[in-house]
């Protein structure tokens, strides 16, 4: 499993025409599986997720977590995490899990996140999503479940 994580002001996804979820300050979450990634990896990414400490205390260091803010996340199915384009110009996604695989953990990850008590808006998975966000700081960070202890 593979998140990239994006601390925001605010983001927000559009399906047809129409927006389907927005947040303000908080993080944006761009989420990709493998096929031999199972409820036990998504339970852990998602506590590690709800205690990243990196929104600013008063001293301005990264030390706050989301419920420290009272942020929520706007998670979004992004099965390109996983492109291949180590040979040739043209990226393989064999590496990613089809979705009747994905589909299951990606909601059992956003479900996750909400036992935890945040606030979660999502998109659509597998639909052509357009995505906004405002990046705070920026702040980016990449997770993968394989460099989890």
């Amino acid at each position: 499993m593979r998140v990239v994580v994006q601390r925001v002001k605010e983001a927000s996804v559009t399906i047809d025409g129409n927006v389907h979820g927005q947040i303000q300050k908080g993080f944006l979450l761009l989420v990709g599986f493998q096929p031999a990634d199972d409820i036990n990896i998504v339970k852990k990414m998602a506590l590690k997720i709800s205690k990243l400490r990196v929104f600013d205390d008063s001293q301005g260091k990264m030390n706050l977590s989301l419920a420290d803010v009272q942020g929520a996340i706007l998670s979004i199915s992004q099965f390109t995490l996983y492109a291949n384009a180590y040979k040739g110009n043209r990226p393989s996604f064999t590496e990613a899990a089809p979705g009747p695989i994905a589909q299951p953990l990606y909601d059992a990850f956003n479900t996750e996140l909400r036992n935890l008590g945040i606030h979660v808006e999502e998109g659509i998975f597998g639909a052509d999503m357009k995505v906004q966000l405002c990046n705070d700081g920026p702040v980016t960070i990449w997770l993968d479940s394989k460099e989890m202890s």
